[in-house]
């Protein structure tokens, strides 16, 4: 960066642990996943090998070499210069913005459900998830410009919204398999997957869960001794989000059928069907409304994090130079925060705007898969290119160094193109597949123009002044 800011190391070793259990551990993925039956315990496995072992381990280096507030947007300059930085972020932190919006919608949805028919009004309202997804947002942004402290604690007592659930999910199929047996039958045949394009399509909605590990670095000027806080974090959230996604896919799957698990519902049902089993019936509520707890945190750390990636670019003067500003008081990077928590309640509200505009946010959505994965392969490549240069003895390497470091971006790498092509393509419900192929290219090489036409009026504003000064 141009300069060394003044920011406050306020995160230590539990925050970030907790930070990525609350970033990557999702409770609607286990019950969209277990709606495609035990086969997809193997595909969490593939995606466990082939992307998140290989991200963790590329993140962990990288944040070694280049600890630095920013994270990918620093080690995609180190290795491509400015304007692949620039654009990796870009992708990045505007994926983003459908992302807050959906996961909020998700937590408004699910603590409606302990109040039953009461709230159908509530349900079908979309001033009220509008308001949801708003009063959060603004809860989250003031939070986070005063100051990293207040910030990460609304992250730490978030993150039992995701633990406390999977494991009262997790501890009662237990229970309920030794006493009552499974009501999904787990054989050979039916741990296999069966290859087909739909199928192919929905993993790669696994490996997009598995996503997050890197989010953390983005704060680094603000985590107390970055490489030796940031690998243990991953490590041990690491595994808490791996056990947490397969063992609450098996959980779902021991309650209940694979054809009756879906969405939000398939979550809450599989908490039900086993409560009822084991005579634990007010479980149900508070596990609820922890869910709601856990969307919250999803999206208050995901905006906390992805917030410093404009910041450092304001800095470097791609973006407006007030986006490097520091609050005096508070020591965090209060505008940045504010106008990117400010974009992401605008999409909020336009979600929920009306038929013909949720219909171009729906693309939004379906675009901000791809968007989110083009870092990723950035951020692989990266891995790659800096392993040409020296490492210190004080830089934390991957086991077996160089070869074992490209080995694994590689597979990354290419995981990771796999998933972006299988993500353009529609599901089977959808009724006019080349139109919404079409929609979704076309949106993210909109967003992708959009991007490099900022970069370069940035660059082209950054020299005139230079000239006359």
């Amino acid at each position: 960066m141009a300069a060394n800011p003044a920011l406050k190391r306020g995160i230590r070793f539990r925050d970030l642990a907790l930070f990525y259990v609350v970033v990557a551990l999702n409770v609607r993925w286990t019950s969209t996943a277990a709606a495609a039956g035990p086969s997809i315990l193997v595909i969490w496995l593939a995606a466990l090998f082939c992307f998140f072992i290989p991200l963790s381990a590329s993140v962990m280096e990288l944040s070694s070499r280049h600890p630095e507030e920013g994270g990918i947007y620093i080690w995609t300059r180190r290795a491509f210069g400015d304007f692949t930085a620039f654009i990796a972020a870009w992708m990045y932190w505007m994926s983003n913005l459908p992302f807050f919006a959906s996961v909020l919608y998700f937590g408004a949805a699910s603590v409606l459900i302990p109040f039953g028919s009461r709230a159908d009004r509530l349900s079908s309202s979309p001033l009220y998830f509008m308001a949801f997804a708003a009063f959060w947002l603004t809860v989250t942004v003031v939070l986070n410009v005063r100051g990293v402290d207040s910030g990460k604690w609304l992250n730490n007592i978030c993150s039992i919204g995701s633990l406390v659930p999977l494991t009262l999910l997790i501890m009662m199929a237990v229970v309920s398999w030794h006493k009552f047996g499974s009501a999904t039958q787990f054989t050979a045949a039916s741990l296999t997957p069966h290859l087909s394009f739909d199928n192919a399509v929905f993993w790669s909605g696994v490996f997009f869960a598995f996503g997050g590990v890197e989010a953390g670095s983005a704060m680094g000027d603000e985590i107390q001794n970055p490489r030796k806080t940031i690998p243990w974090a991953i490590l041990v959230g690491g595994i808490v989000v791996t056990a947490g996604y397969i063992g609450g896919t098996a959980a779902l799957l021991v309650a209940l059928p694979s054809e009756s698990v879906s969405g939000l519902q398939g979550f809450v049902n599989g908490v039900h069907a086993l409560s009822d089993r084991l005579g634990l019936g007010w479980v149900l509520v508070p596990t609820a409304l922890l869910v709601g707890v856990n969307t919250v945190g999803s999206t208050a750390a995901n905006l906390s994090s992805t917030s410093r990636l404009p910041f450092v670019a304001g800095i470097d003067h791609y973006l407006p130079p007030v986006f490097g500003s520091i609050h005096p008081r508070y020591r965090t990077p209060w505008v940045a925060i504010a106008v990117y928590g400010a974009a992401s309640i605008f999409v909020a509200i336009l979600g929920q705007a009306g038929t013909t505009v949720r219909g171009a946010y729906d693309v939004l959505v379906s675009m901000a898969v791809v968007c989110y994965f083009i870092p990723y392969l950035l951020l692989f490549a990266s891995m790659i290119k800096l392993q040409r240069e020296p490492a210190g003895p004080n830089i934390r390497r991957v086991p077996g160094k160089k070869p074992v470091a490209i080995a694994l971006a590689l597979i990354g790498f290419t995981a990771t193109s796999a998933t972006i092509v299988l993500s353009l393509f529609p599901g089977a419900d959808q009724p006019n597949k080349a139109l919404a192929v079409a929609k979704v290219i076309g949106a993210t090489l909109i967003q992708l123009g959009l991007g490099i036409a900022i970069f370069t009026a940035e660059r082209r504003r950054s020299r005139r002044s230079a000239a006359v000064v």
